[in-house]
């Protein structure tokens, strides 16, 4: 559940940056959790973080990561959709 958490949080930050109690609103996570994970994705280089005021502001690193994201599920969908044709010719084929 941590890995969907953390997936969570860092798609609040795809349309900009956020604090931790904006990030609580928008995933329904405790404080706690959402700033273990900011924790984890910064420490991983994914996420920045911006003082601005009293409060912290968190920002995608490389907002280019989606583009790579997109990217690659839509290589999957492909893959899984020829594979999916290619089970269900065979399916037709066991049927004869």
């Amino acid at each position: 559940m941590s890995g969907l958490s953390r997936l969570q949080v860092f798609c609040t930050l795809k349309s900009g940056s956020k604090n931790v109690s904006e990030i609580m609103e928008i995933t329904g996570l405790g404080q706690a959790n959402v700033s273990k994970h900011l924790k984890i994705l910064s420490q991983a280089g994914i996420v920045a973080r911006q003082p601005k005021g009293v409060s912290v502001y968190y920002e995608l690193a490389d907002p280019m990561i989606f583009d790579l994201c997109e990217l690659v599920c839509g290589r999957l969908e492909t893959r899984l959709q020829d594979q999916s044709q290619q089970l269900q010719s065979l399916e037709m084929l066991r049927q004869s």
